[in-house]
């Protein structure tokens, strides 16, 4: 199982799945979780299984729909976020299908934690974004800067030539 755990977790570039944050934003591992419980029939193949922070996995627990009218959970290996969530501007999302209500209640992805994590998040994209464009601000400066002592050279080796011929013509 422990090559199966690896290959879950390197799949989801360790990452929880469910709600986004990383090993590095918790400070260690993640948790295996299984998407169909073992208890209601659920494997341990590597399509059953996801890797998620605790929390997700303690909300999700062992939930499964068993009647035709019980909501579904967003199965984060089959469908993108984009399709159930939207993000606002204020770092809740914004279910868009009954599937994605239920799960973002059921394992409560707008817990204040997690709407702070998606906002710093985002700040920390913007800044990386801001900062790439101002490098690349700098490297035009510092190219625009040596085109212009080129350009000053070259027009100092004019005047030379042209003070050069103005005395051949003065000599003559």
């Amino acid at each position: 199982m422990t090559n199966i755990r690896e290959q879950v977790r390197r799949r989801a570039n360790l990452t929880c799945e469910f709600c986004g944050v990383t090993e590095a934003d918790t400070g260690g591992r993640l948790t295996i979780d299984h998407f169909r419980p073992r208890t209601q029939g659920g494997g341990d193949g590597l399509e059953n299984l996801l890797y998620c922070c605790v929390r997700c996995n303690q909300y999700k627990q062992d939930y499964w729909p068993m009647g035709f009218d019980d909501p579904s959970l967003w199965n984060p290996r089959l469908e993108p976020a984009s399709r159930h969530f939207l993000e606002l501007d204020d770092g809740t999302l914004h279910s868009l299908t009954p599937t994605g209500a239920f799960t973002s209640k059921r394992l409560r992805l707008n817990r204040p934690p997690l709407v702070a994590y998606r906002l710093s998040k985002r700040r920390r994209a913007e800044e990386i974004r801001l900062l790439t464009r101002y490098r690349d601000l700098v490297c035009l400066l510092d190219r625009l800067h040596r085109q212009m002592a080129e350009l000053v050279e070259e027009q100092q080796e004019l005047l030379e030539e042209q003070q050069l011929l103005l005395r051949l013509l003065l000599d003559e």
